[in-house]
């Protein structure tokens, strides 16, 4: 019997560690965590620096942002399943038309927003980055996490 050296070309001859494959399988609810967090938090510093209508915008760009994000995650997953479980891709009239629905809503939010305060827009363009702050919070903790635990 040989013993074959771990090739990190084939995933076959790679041996996965247990602890740091449920560490990175807990990101996508970090990720959430991170933006139920960010949101309400950075919302009042909005409100702090630029004023009740840049707050209320930021308000209403982050929860379009995790919407989205939200819709997003289950369309994959179910896509995914799909794909998987029956060997069939899901039709693209509807892979397109949730696509389409995102970004109608978000150019009804936009729109209702510049008609009624145009000073909220630039706070709901800033909130529809949420999900970049959250990102950049999980890499920030998986750095830290794998300097101090070695995960």
């Amino acid at each position: 019997m040989t013993i074959e050296p771990e090739d990190p070309a084939n995933p076959a001859t790679t041996s996965v560690d247990p602890v740091a494959e449920a560490f990175y399988a807990r990101a996508l609810p970090r990720l959430r965590t991170f933006m139920l967090v960010l949101g309400p938090v950075l919302t009042v510093g909005v409100w702090i620096w630029f004023g009740i209508r840049s707050a209320a915008g930021f308000l209403l760009g982050s929860a379009i942002a995790y919407l989205n994000f939200e819709w997003l995650k289950s369309g994959v997953s179910s896509l995914a399943d799909r794909v998987t479980n029956t060997g069939k891709s899901q039709s693209s009239k509807g892979v397109i038309a949730r696509f389409v629905l995102r970004y109608c809503l978000l150019g009804l939010a936009a729109y209702a927003i510049l008609i009624s305060f145009p000073a909220s827009l630039r706070g709901l363009f800033a909130g529809l980055f949420l999900p970049v702050g959250a990102i950049v919070c999980e890499a920030v903790y998986e750095v830290y996490a794998g300097v101090t635990r070695r995960v």
